[in-house]
């Protein structure tokens, strides 16, 4: 049994491209299954010696004899199948071979700020804006990115240790469900290899996680989606984050953060550079005003 503190709303109602919806059973079918799991499952089999075919994300005969290999070596039942119980076989070498020193917590009163920075796969505790303790994570892959902008801790959770490890801390991005966690994949750490969430070694995120409480800034930094098409006011993408951005580099939005949500600030800000550009003043993002910024 473990203890929930605030549970994730996220998880009542999952959405596509966000973290909850990683975790499937990966055998042989027919048609095969195919994805990035399978490709991480390849990796991670290669790393350990028992695969040596290209990573194709595709669950074909040769993918399962390293499965089987893999399972009859470690006592597993080899039915070729990767379940929970092999995903964590599979971590227990890097489980064990990784040495944590624990710091001492930031002191009190002092402002907290995460940055994660998802070229350089690094997220820093920032105190007072200066750097206080680093740590390596996995963020989204390219084909589900993780989300670039200025959030903030919504929600803190304990986890069993499954796909979110041991911690969840919650982010507020409007398009889907977003988090920093813990993972039962720590090898996956150093690559973009999640559904767009961060993920941290168990031990990483256990440390921080009581220093971060709710309302903490999270910044993001990496490439910015281009919007190609008009945005309006009342939608929220990332293409919105990318249109707060550029407005704050020219002078016009400079009071609300680049949250990914075309609310009243932003409206606001979309018209004064509407009209001081000569534009059709509508609050909108047209292709005109889009042009005009530069997009």
């Amino acid at each position: 049994m473990f203890l929930i503190w605030m549970l994730p709303e996220a998880l009542a109602h999952p959405l596509c491209g966000c973290c909850f919806q990683e975790e499937r059973l990966l055998k042989l079918t027919q048609p095969p299954l195919e994805g990035p799991d399978v490709q991480l499952l390849q990796l991670r089999l290669a790393r350990l010696g028992y695969y040596f075919g290209p990573l194709t994300g595709v669950y074909d005969t040769i993918t399962q004899r390293a499965v089987v290999n893999f399972q009859k070596e470690h006592g597993l039942t080899t039915v070729g199948v990767v379940d929970s119980v092999t995903w964590l076989a599979l971590d227990e070498k890097s489980l064990s071979s990784r040495v944590s020193v624990a710091r001492p917590a930031p002191p009190k009163g002092k402002k907290l700020k995460v940055v994660v920075d998802t070229d350089r796969l690094l997220l820093s505790i920032m105190v007072d804006d200066q750097v206080f303790s680093q740590y390596p994570v996995a963020i989204g892959k390219y084909t589900s990115p993780s989300p670039v902008g200025e959030w903030k801790i919504i929600d803190k959770a304990y986890e069993s240790g499954g796909v979110f490890g041991t911690r969840w801390m919650g982010l507020n991005v409007p398009w889907g469900n977003y988090g920093i966690h813990g993972t039962n994949r720590p090898w996956s750490i150093g690559w973009a290899a999640s559904a767009g969430c961060f993920r941290m070694y168990n031990e990483d995120i256990e440390e921080i996680f009581p220093w971060l409480p709710v309302g903490t800034p999270v910044i993001v930094k990496g490439p910015y989606i281009q919007p190609t098409a008009p945005l309006k006011p009342g939608s929220s993408a990332p293409e919105v984050v990318t249109l707060q951005a550029r407005l704050r580099e020219k002078g016009f939005y400079l009071f609300g953060p680049t949250d990914g949500d075309y609310g009243l600030m932003t409206e606001l800000a979309v018209k004064e550079f509407q009209l001081f550009h000569g534009l059709k003043v509508t609050g909108t993002a047209d292709i005109a005003t889009l042009q005009a910024l530069g997009f």
